[in-house]
């Protein structure tokens, strides 16, 4: 829904604001489907947890080399973390072809039942 919103006002004066909103909903899910608290993302990140908060809530934009470390710490690009890419990726170093076989059958068994 916040991607129609933000199509519909790409040449707004709100074209911002929806993209930080967007930023902070989408570290907040991150976050959250890692088990991870604010705190602990602050931890790994070396900045304050009121900083996680005021990204999460959509007060503030990190700067580019928070951005990198958002990115590493939740495994996506951050053309995802800014909205220009809406696919999520998997990193699979360390892992033997077979197993990386494995989880691309997976995924698409799970794609063919829905």
């Amino acid at each position: 829904m916040i991607v129609l919103q933000q199509e519909r006002l790409k040449s707004s004066k709100w074209r911002g604001v929806f993209e930080i909103v967007e930023f902070g909903e989408k570290i907040k899910h991150l976050r959250l489907g890692m088990g991870l608290t604010q705190e602990q993302v602050s931890e790994r990140l070396h900045i304050s947890m009121a900083m996680v908060s005021s990204y999460e809530i959509g007060n503030l934009l990190p700067s580019y080399d928070v951005l990198f470390k958002f990115a590493e710490l939740f495994g996506v690009t951050i053309d995802y973390l800014l909205g220009f890419d809406h696919t999520k990726s998997v990193d699979v170093t360390g892992l033997s072809d077979l197993q990386v076989d494995l989880i691309v059958d997976m995924v698409s068994e799970l794609r063919r039942k829905e």
